[in-house]
């Protein structure tokens, strides 16, 4: 049979199945009519498994006694036909119970071979079956009118109030957080500079703060690893927005400074390595590390030496008297920085967009694989995936990832029961811009040293 001839066979095949596959959604509709008058859940896992190792159990009876004739071949100078194998539970063809026949006969080679095949149709069956079942509760959600618990505990609100807040920060005036947390919150709030990203957490879970403001990733340098480790620490810590700040960094020093007398710049790890092309056309200028870019604006301001400089923000220049000698420092132009705006009150806005989720799965092979099909195969967008090493477990890790969706969507909620144990981290929008500012950084100008 030619290769046309085998596609128009493969076409047939294909018809047959979007028949049977018809034929199984009208049997999966009467189902629902069923659960509706019941009132039991959508989802039966328990059901899910048992239909999984059916399926399984069906497709290894039905291989052990086809592969040996159909799906091995007999190696080239073989004269004898391969034997029957032997079915679980039945009398073989010798008469004899119990006696298993190798799979293809003579060849020891064919039974591994047939072996390797059983396995991989197997793991391809339960896969196209989970998948099927995935599709089968999607359409029973639709029948229904019905939305499955995420069983979160999380809350829809029409907005979340932003107004006449307390909002901590890491850092010093002028830090790029502190321009984050005035980008989303208006100017009637208070923010309030902390030491460091795990104060700022901890301000909002005592009460001295109503918000804190977290970087989580950089357009040109990657995620904020520790963050995401403190987002667990603190189970109560909840996302509630996140701010897309364009950042551009600034080589300021003291009023009389200039670029060929430079020796030292202090700033943030990130903002030094966001500039290298810099260092590199300034070989003989040290890069000082710095817990934060403000800090390092402030460093130069109190050492009184016209030979250092920082990198920070403009607005941090203003705020500490320093004199700008170089702008948009940094090589890539477009450098953008996502804050993650964190409460602790479980709500989400009704128009929420980005849902973000943590989980660890056991270390075998496809638990990661299955957990991403949850997605696709509930038409859902996934727009980040992290891993972390799990403290105290060598070479194990947890994952978290950011899908666009909202927790009221059914898709979403289907997919969440989809999932082993999980946690919720938040579900929320973009709270750039969110309000008009009188001025574009009401700062104060700090003179005369801090």
């Amino acid at each position: 049979m030619g290769l046309a001839e085998l596609r128009e066979e493969l076409d047939r095949v294909d018809r047959e199945l979007v028949k049977l596959y018809r034929e199984r959604v009208s049997l999966v509709s009467e189902v629902a009519k069923e659960k509706r008058r019941s009132g039991r859940a959508v989802l039966d896992p328990v059901r899910e498994e048992e239909k999984l190792d059916s399926v399984s159990a069906f497709l290894k009876t039905e291989l052990r006694e086809k592969l040996p004739g159909e799906g091995i071949q007999r190696e080239e100078g073989t004269e004898k036909e391969p034997k029957r194998a032997a079915v679980p539970g039945k009398e073989t063809q010798g008469g004899e119970s119990g006696r298993g026949v190798p799979l293809s006969g003579e060849s020891e080679k064919d039974s591994r071979r047939a072996g390797v095949e059983i396995e991989f149709h197997e793991r391809a069956v339960r896969e196209l079956f989970r998948q099927l079942m995935s599709l089968s509760r999607r359409w029973q959600q639709r029948l229904l009118g019905r939305e499955p618990s995420p069983a979160s505990g999380f809350r829809e609100v029409s907005e979340i109030p932003r107004k006449k807040k307390r909002v901590a920060y890491q850092g010093l005036p002028g830090a790029y957080a502190e321009l984050a947390a005035r980008k989303s919150f208006p100017d009637d709030c208070r923010f309030l500079p902390s030491e460091s990203f795990r104060s700022t957490v901890e301000s909002v879970l005592s009460g001295r703060a109503d918000f804190a403001v977290l970087p989580i990733e950089n357009s040109s340098y990657g995620a904020v690893a520790d963050n995401f480790d403190l987002l667990l620490q603190f189970p109560e810590a909840v996302i509630l927005g996140e701010c897309f700040l364009p950042v551009e960094h600034v080589l300021m020093a003291l009023p009389g400074g200039a670029l060929s007398g430079i020796r030292r710049v202090f700033s943030h790890p990130q903002a030094l390595a966001q500039c290298e092309s810099f260092f590199r056309e300034h070989p003989r200028i040290e890069a000082v590390p710095m817990r934060n870019t403000a800090e390092a604006a402030r460093r130069v301001r109190e050492s009184g030496e016209r030979e250092l400089a920082a990198l920070a923000s403009e607005n941090a220049a203003e705020i500490y008297g320093l004199s700008i000698l170089q702008r948009a420092v940094n090589q890539q132009k477009s450098n953008t920085t996502r804050f993650l705006i964190v409460g602790k009150e479980k709500i989400y806005e009704r128009g929420a967009e980005r849902l973000s989720l943590s989980f660890e799965l056991s270390h075998r092979p496809g638990t990661l694989y299955q957990v991403l099909g949850s997605f696709l195969f509930n038409d859902l967008n996934l727009s980040m995936i992290q891993s972390r090493p799990v403290p105290d477990r060598p070479f194990e890790y947890r994952f978290f990832v950011d899908v666009m969706g909202n927790l009221s969507d059914p898709d979403v909620r289907n997919a969440l029961s989809e999932l082993p144990g999980f946690r919720i981290l938040g579900n929320y929008s973009d709270f750039s811009d969110a309000f008009p500012r009188k001025a574009a950084f009401p700062a104060e100008r700090i003179k005369g040293g801090i």
